[in-house]
């Protein structure tokens, strides 16, 4: 069992910073990918960014690319999201996931329903 669990929201004005955490089991490491995603009130699920465990690529949503930022400790086991230039449309309960199994195709890693354990997640909030 892979066991996940997220840190660091919290309230910012926009235009700031937060930081968050994904720390995870020991087993998460032998998984194939891990990856952020956040949902606001009312809407689906949303992919924000990933990263395959075995190259360290990672990957953007549009909606994010250049402001937050993937990274990763693997003698912590923890997996960060360092998000700047913070806009209350960010605002939601953020989420990490982790994947087993064979490499899919780039697009796949974008649907939450191609991973296999998630967090409890982590709210952000927003204010303008």
């Amino acid at each position: 069992q892979v066991q996940l669990e997220e840190s660091g929201g919290g309230l910012v004005q926009a235009g700031g910073s937060l930081r968050l955490s994904c720390v995870a089991s020991a087993r998460a490491v032998s998984q194939d990918a891990m990856a952020w995603f956040r949902q606001a009130p009312g809407k689906e699920r949303e992919f924000l960014a990933r990263i395959w465990l075995s190259t360290g690529n990672t990957w953007y949503a549009s909606s994010v690319v250049g402001r937050f930022t993937l990274s990763r400790d693997s003698a912590k086991n923890t997996m960060y999201l360092q998000m700047n230039s913070l806009k209350p449309e960010d605002t939601g309960r953020y989420y990490c996931a982790s994947r087993a199994g064979r490499r899919l195709t780039v697009n796949a890693y974008h649907n939450a329903s191609s991973y296999d354990y998630w967090g409890q997640g982590t709210p952000v909030t927003v204010s303008s």
